[in-house]
């Protein structure tokens, strides 16, 4: 069963009211099988999945003594040579990171199989991914997870995230598919790649955890107030703006219509689906959790 509660809307309150509640149940579905778990963590942008999996990681340590450890779909990217290279041999579209096609998802899974194979003396790189540059960082820069945790967070915005009907995918939904895509092989290739690789990786999840947003409309609201914050940040600390890319409003609104189709797809078909759902108003304010209980 899933139970719900109305949460209060403060920020402050997020940790108590809807991290802690999480992290419990999470201790509770990892305790049931003693070992490695696969908590999928999906959320549109904007939505605040990093600081999401960061409280997690906090809670489950301080809480139930677990060692959870992050993993990115952000930082899973392929290599700007080989979207480059999907530009060329694909489609355009596909050099813009961000829509699935553009992950290394044979590397994500096998990370994950080395996280849940590891022995305390183990260590297990996880890849960055450097924005600024649009391509991943070199190896010597990633980050080592040491041992085997119990926990691995998979938080990206399309994790478990259900593909489309090919009648789904006839008519362009934006302006972007209308005149970049007119013949929908951008947006079928996409798909495939949803329902196929993508879709496989994701059946390894063994709890999904959504932060279900009001709309998409909601989302670019989201997105556009994170990107002034970072340059406001900036500004304030005398920092290169530049080296961020920080994107305008006009970038930013046609970035974001690469991911408008699985969005609204998701955010119809996923709530549903999730073992764990935080759902948010437009303001951002959490307006209720649901928990589908473990049976013990």
């Amino acid at each position: 069963m899933l139970s719900q509660e109305r949460l209060p809307a403060s920020y402050t309150e997020l940790y108590d009211t809807v991290v802690l509640p999480c992290a419990a149940e999470i201790a509770a579905r990892q305790s049931t099988v003693a070992r490695t778990i696969l908590i999928g963590l999906n959320g549109t942008q904007g939505s605040g999945k990093s600081t999401m999996a960061k409280f997690l990681v906090l809670a489950l340590a301080e809480k139930h003594g677990l060692n959870a450890v992050i993993l990115s779909l952000d930082d899973i990217y392929l290599t700007k040579a080989e979207r480059q290279k999907l530009a060329v041999d694909v489609h355009p579209l596909l050099a813009t990171r961000g829509a699935p096609g553009t992950h290394d998802i044979a590397l994500a899974h096998s990370i994950v199989e080395q996280l849940q194979s590891a022995t305390p003396n183990s260590t297990t790189p996880l890849p960055q991914f450097d924005k600024s540059r649009d391509d991943r960082c070199p190896s010597t820069e990633w980050h080592v997870c040491n041992g085997r945790p119990e926990v691995i967070l998979l938080e990206g915005w399309c994790v478990a995230s259900p593909p489309q009907t090919d009648a789904e995918l006839v008519e362009p939904l934006n302006v972007l598919e209308r005149i970049e895509d007119g013949d929908g092989r951008w947006r079928h290739y996409v798909n495939a790649k949803l329902a196929g690789p993508y879709g496989a990786f994701f059946q390894l999840i063994d709890t999904l955890v959504m932060l279900n947003a009001p709309s998409f409309e909601a989302v670019l609201e989201w997105r556009t107030q994170q990107e002034e914050k970072l340059a406001e940040r900036m500004r304030e600390t005398g920092g290169d703006i530049t080296a961020l890319s920080i994107m305008s409003s006009e970038e930013l609104a046609r970035f974001l219509l690469h991911f408008e189709r699985i969005t609204r797809h998701s955010l119809q078909h996923l709530p549903q689906r999730a073992d764990i759902r935080v759902d948010f108003d437009a303001g951002r304010n959490v307006r209720g959790l649901s928990i589908r209980k473990v049976e013990h």
